[in-house]
């Protein structure tokens, strides 16, 4: 079989789903292929145990996209015509530490300054810096994420011409743990601070992480862990609705396996089954940009880009254990039973830089010095029957298993022979702080180790689910290849989206919309009169 459209898109993850829609918006007709029996990559709700209980199969919080000119500015309609909307959970988070102490973030950002003074008032004071600096700089930081690559000053220039630049400067190229000794006393807040840094899976002892405590601490204390109502997946159907609203089509269960390339130009792709899908105009992947290099032969690339794919770095693994259970885990703070939507186990520093030194040299974590406990259902108890909770145990890991009696390969079987243990040894921990989650409120648990998830979506490597690392080696012009990073594909024709380009992974639409400035500008289009154009008028014909 072979069909066409004006564009064609290979995968129906967020990012490239908000690229197909601003392309639909310009009158341009798309279609969407993905290898998944539904759409949305890491955006999807599913009933992957029990009846009635939606959880959700990759992302939860949604934090980062409410400041998407997508949300922001409701540039497509989908919060007044799509029904999309979202829970800001108050308390924000609730932090366990080695030692049994516990600290609670609060939406009230003076209620969390008071919690952060139990541990140390010149911390509660230096916390206050770090919102007020971070505000001073967060409309910098947002336009170079909402701005493709060369299509306007970059950071180092937008930073040069503020007066706390040269601080900024020197702060975005540090690691999250240099930055927070300097800041802070309190192991405690240290402690939290790089737990909050680390949601980005981004080790917190890597250079280029020294913004992500200003970043991930101030956005949450704005809008909290902020969760689609529904899950995840209504994300996806809101996209996936203004997309059939405007002539385009999402086709699933069909896997893209090749780039069908005529005259040196991408004309389309090929599925594994062989069925073609020409496209008129262009071709816009969201595939993982090492798995995209073997769509095509070899020789279609030029070495620089082989070098760039070859050197990038996938990323941090993930290990999550979901629990359809009876109640949410309540955590034994000092003020006493304390539930949130995100909570979690945070190492020390020091912890926090041997678990970085241990994910570089792909050794097991038996006891990870980051954890997260999600309960979406407290704040969307719609996501399960009467009284349910969802509750998912996530953690970074290494994409080997732990090594048997004789050595790194003599575990029998992989990560198949050990995760069950590794997960009952994660809810033990957890336990330890939550001991309300015991066996006899767990209805349904799903154990998915690093190669689970990267079964379940080849384009998550290894199992790591953020796009990749986003150091200065990979940040930026360099992302996901040095002089490849605005989007546009050595293959005339070919556009690239998704977590490995700029400015990286999590659910933020950032590199959907930044992929659609670049394609609408490359046909002749003005990006900001398309994109500000009421969400419901007809489009233009393109």
């Amino acid at each position: 079989m072979t069909a066409s459209a004006d564009i064609v898109v290979a995968g129906a993850g967020h990012n490239s789903l908000v690229t197909a829609c601003y392309l639909a918006k310009a009158g341009y007709r798309c279609l969407v292929l993905d290898a998944r029996a539904i759409p949305g990559g890491g955006a999807a709700t599913e009933e992957l145990l029990l009846p009635g209980f939606g959880i959700d199969t990759c992302a939860t919080g949604h934090t980062m996209i409410r400041v998407n000119p997508v949300l922001a500015a409701d540039e497509l309609g989908l919060i007044s015509g799509y029904g999309l909307r979202y829970a800001e959970p108050d308390p924000v988070e609730q932090v366990a530490f080695p030692d049994g102490e516990q600290l609670t973030m609060w939406l009230d950002p003076e209620r969390t300054i008071e919690e952060i003074a139990r541990f140390s008032r010149p911390d509660a004071a230096a916390y206050r810096r770090l919102l007020d600096e971070y505000d001073q700089v967060k409309s910098i930081f947002s336009r170079n994420q909402f701005t493709p690559v060369g299509f306007g000053p970059s950071l180092e220039e937008m930073l040069s011409a503020h007066p706390r630049g040269k601080i900024w400067a020197r702060r975005r190229q540090l690691s999250a743990v240099e930055v927070v000794r300097h800041e802070f006393s309190s192991r405690h807040v240290q402690a939290f601070l790089l737990w909050m840094a680390f949601q980005v899976f981004q080790p917190g002892d890597m250079p280029g992480t020294g913004v992500l405590p200003y970043q991930q601490t101030f956005g949450r204390q704005q809008r909290s862990w902020s969760i689609p109502l529904g899950g995840s997946g209504r994300l996806t159907a809101a996209l996936t609705g203004y997309l059939a609203g405007h002539g385009g089509t999402v086709v699933c269960d069909r896997r893209v396996s090749r780039l069908l390339i005529e005259d040196g130009r991408c004309a389309g792709v090929e599925t594994a089954d062989g069925e073609q899908y020409r496209a008129r105009v262009a071709v816009v992947s969201s595939v993982h940009v090492q798995h995209l290099r073997d769509m095509a032969p070899a020789s279609a690339w030029p070495e620089e880009f082989h070098y760039g794919v070859d050197t990038y770095d996938v990323g941090v693994p993930g290990f999550a254990t979901y629990y359809c259970t009876t109640a949410a885990p309540e955590f034994a703070s000092p003020h006493g039973p304390r539930s949130a939507v995100s909570a979690g186990l945070a190492g020390w520093p020091e912890d926090v830089l041997q678990m970085g030194a241990d994910l570089r040299a792909g050794r097991y974590l038996a006891d990870p010095a980051w954890v997260l406990v999600a309960t979406p259902t407290l704040a969307d108890p719609g996501r399960a029957p009467a009284g349910g909770h969802t509750v998912k145990i996530l953690t970074p890991q290494s994409y080997q298993p732990p090594a048997g009696p004789g050595g790194p390969d003599t575990v029998a079987g992989g990560w198949d022979a050990v995760k069950d243990e590794h997960a009952r040894r994660l809810l033990a921990r957890v336990r330890e702080h939550a001991p309300n989650l015991t066996d006899e409120v767990i209805l349904g648990e799903l154990t998915k180790s690093p190669a689970d998830i990267e079964q379940l979506n080849p384009h998550m490597i290894h199992g790591a689910f953020h796009g990749g690392n986003r150091g200065p080696a990979f940040s930026g012009p360099l992302r996901p290849a040095p002089g490849w990073a605005s989007h546009r594909m050595p293959i005339p024709g070919l556009y690239q989206t998704g977590g490995t380009t700029h400015p990286g992974g999590s659910i933020t639409g950032a590199p959907g919309r930044n992929a659609a400035i670049v394609l609408l500008t490359d046909l002749g289009h003005d990006p900001a009169a398309v994109m500000s154009r009421p969400a419901r008028e007809a489009p233009a014909p393109a």
